[in-house]
């Protein structure tokens, strides 16, 4: 009995411990139940499962927000494609008006109009049918002016694309003049009454030299102190245009030389003008697309800004009228010499840090410029004259960066020689023959139709008993009528046929052991003539440099036509595109020709290439050539003009009979130029000026 009633109670305190746990005898309403089963309420679950979705729900400016951002992204984007956007019509799935399709196809047909009449002008040859090409050249272009609509309504749209038509106009202007300056290269692969067309011969020279410019960027003497000045500097250099002539060629190979000592280099191209933006890229230097703004942002920071030309004068103004401080950055190196880029720069000179100039001669002129406009300078000019760089200096055999035991002096002399050989070859010149030179571009400041002029007196027996009938006849024929002078030219040509010329090259034979001393510019020389059996002789020219962008068309169309009133003469000459590879033109040529006219050449870089090459140099007696050319010792000098292509023509018959001193003079020139003209000699000066330029602002 006891023991049910031990085991009643324990069984009952058992039970409702298990009903109290499970919940079963407890009232929902009870604290104790809410207490064990609140876990479970469908309020929690909520809270725990949708807890986001209310959050969300509750902060509903924070959803507007998110969506106001998202389309003002989208807004902008759309904005910024259609105002940077380089094809506008394709974009958004429009097709752009069709009245501008009609108009651009308009100006396309007329520019392939202007350009046939431009051909047939060219072949022609007459003043008349070149008059009616400057003509419609003019009419073409006044119609561009009008292409485009003018009505009000288009206003708005015509101010946001301003940019874009500025450019396509400036694409099809330059396209059109590539076109016509493309002509005198057409003209002479299609016509060989002008001469012959040779090169270019870069493929040649890889070939025989077994080396490439290409293989190297930069020939930095990185112990040297140019190198150890530029290293981690920022510097800006300003080109005014990229044809291959010397001032681009030079800022070029600044721009590299910095480059590889470690600096940091931008250019800044004030007219993409030539065939240097491929070299460029080639070479690794940052063009800045912008001539404006980001280009003087861009000065802003640097060290130091290089102007390489007279012409940059305009930017040079426009940046210091942004940045007022700016000039005291800016070094300009001026590479011209005449008066109207004085006038053209006057109202900046005094505000630059430095001017550099490249002669003695140039320096003078245009302080004395200075002094007549009352410009007073922030400091003395220097002078940093231009030299071979390493790739010609190392062809022409001179010790260089680029030399290897494999490629020493010695054997790159031996391939020098063999590069001649080559080119000759593909040239059609013999062994005898005397091909003279002259690379420039062609207009009349370089001088290339005195320098024919002389060559075609040379070309004849007695020089000095035609000479003054061919002067008059220059004469008679700037003063008569198109027509008038092409019979007098001709009744001049038909008369120098009656002379006792043998061939249509000049035909001379040396003596044995004979002298015979001739008086030019007041002093005498001795001719020595070779102690050799007599050989025939022969007398070739080569002018470059065809197609460049520099050349003046209507010079060369008046060259073109004295060649074609003088068959011979052109029977002799030779033409080469331009280019940078001239290192076989150079060891293929005898003799070079510095013919500028005016006040002469401002220094002449082709001059001191070519003595690098021991090549004899005949220049004109003024400006640069003056100060490089020693006469009688490392060429002979000629006055300029119509008086100097008698005396041009005597000195070139003096080298044709002697090729003994062609030797003696070539020898003489590359002395000279590794005493003075090579690479380490131009950036030593440099280092003055980086030094000056750069030790306060």
């Amino acid at each position: 009995m006891e023991e049910r009633l031990s085991k009643g109670p324990s069984s009952l305190r058992q039970g409702s411990l298990k009903s109290s746990l499970s919940g079963r005898s407890t009232p929902k309403g009870s604290p104790t139940y809410r207490r064990l089963n609140s876990s479970r309420t469908p309020r929690r679950e909520a809270r725990s499962g949708a807890g986001g979705i209310q959050w969300f729900r509750s902060n509903r400016v924070v959803y507007w927000l998110l969506l106001i951002t998202l389309w003002a992204y989208l807004g902008f984007y759309v904005q910024s494609r259609w105002a940077h956007g380089h094809k506008k019509e394709e974009f958004l799935g429009f097709n752009g008006d069709p009245r501008d399709k009609l108009v651009d196809a308009e100006q396309n047909t007329r520019r392939d109009l202007l350009t046939d009449d431009s051909l047939v002008a060219v072949n022609n040859i007459t003043n008349k049918t070149q008059v009616h090409v400057d003509r419609k050249i003019d009419v073409i272009l006044a119609k561009k002016g009008n292409g485009f609509t003018s009505r009000k309504k288009r206003s708005k749209r015509r101010r946001r694309n301003l940019p874009k038509v500025r450019d396509k106009l400036k694409a099809k202007t330059n396209t059109e003049s590539g076109d016509a300056e493309g002509q005198e290269l057409e003209i002479l692969q299609k016509n060989s009454t002008f001469g012959l067309l040779v090169g270019p011969f870069g493929s040649l020279e890889d070939r025989v030299l077994e080396w490439s410019p290409e293989k190297r960027s930069g020939t930095c003497d990185r112990k040297g102190d140019f190198a150890r000045l530029v290293w981690s500097r920022r510097l800006v250099l300003v080109f005014h245009e990229l044809s291959m002539t010397g001032a681009p060629i030079s800022m070029m190979e600044l721009a590299t030389e910095l480059l590889s000592c470690g600096a940091t280099v931008s250019a800044v191209v004030l007219s993409k003008k030539g065939g240097l933006m491929s070299e460029l890229a080639r070479k690794r230097i940052k063009v800045i697309e912008d001539r404006a703004d980001l280009s003087f942002k861009t000065a802003m920071k640097a060290d130091l800004v290089i102007a390489g030309s007279a012409v940059c004068a305009s930017w040079i103004d426009q940046y210091i009228a942004h940045f007022p401080a700016g000039g005291s950055q800016i070094a300009w190196w001026i590479m011209e010499n005449r008066r109207e880029y004085f006038d053209r720069s006057k109202l900046v000179l005094h505000r630059v840090k430095m001017l550099i100039f490249l002669s003695e001669l140039q320096s003078k002129q245009w302080l004395t410029w200075c002094q007549e406009e009352n410009i007073k300078l922030r400091s003395q000019p220097a002078l940093v004259p231009l030299a071979v760089n390493d790739e010609l200096a190392f062809v022409a055999g001179f010790p260089c960066s680029l030399n290897t035991p494999s490629a020493s002096s010695v054997k790159m002399l031996e391939k020098r020689q063999l590069l001649r050989d080559a080119a000759r070859k593909e040239m059609g010149l013999t062994d005898n023959d005397m091909l003279v030179i002259s690379l420039s571009s062609i207009n009349a400041g370089k001088g290339q139709l005195f320098l024919l002029e002389s060559v075609d007196l040379a070309m004849n027996e007695d020089p000095l008993q035609t000479g003054s009938e061919v002067k008059k006849s220059l004469d008679i024929r700037q003063d008569q009528p198109s027509l008038s002078v092409k019979h007098h030219l001709r009744g001049l040509h038909q008369k120098s046929r009656n002379l006792d010329v043998s061939s249509t090259n000049l035909r001379l034979f040396t003596s044995v052991n004979t002298t015979n001393a001739v008086s030019i510019n007041g002093t005498h020389r001795r001719k020595i003539y070779d102690s050799k059996v007599a050989q025939e002789q022969a007398l070739k020219i080569l002018i470059g440099s065809i197609g460049s962008k520099s050349n003046k068309i209507p010079y060369v169309k008046e060259i073109l036509s004295f060649l074609s009133q003088h068959a011979k003469l052109s029977e002799s000459v030779l033409w080469t595109p331009a280019t940078t590879r001239v290192a076989s033109l150079y060891s293929a040529a005898d003799v070079y020709v510095m013919n500028s006219q005016g006040l002469g050449e401002t220094f002449g870089r082709v001059t001191v290439e070519a003595m690098a090459f021991g090549l004899p140099v005949l220049g004109t007696d003024g400006g640069g050539t003056k100060e490089i050319v020693e006469h009688n010792v490392t060429g002979l000098l000629h006055p300029m003009g119509h008086p100097g292509t008698r005396v041009l023509a005597e000195n070139l018959r003096f080298l044709l009979k002697n090729p003994n001193a062609r030797k003696q003079m070539g020898m003489e020139g590359r002395k000279m130029v590794e005493r003075k003209y090579l690479k380490r000699h131009m950036y030593k000066r440099f280092v003055e000026v980086l030094t000056k330029c750069m030790r306060s602002k």
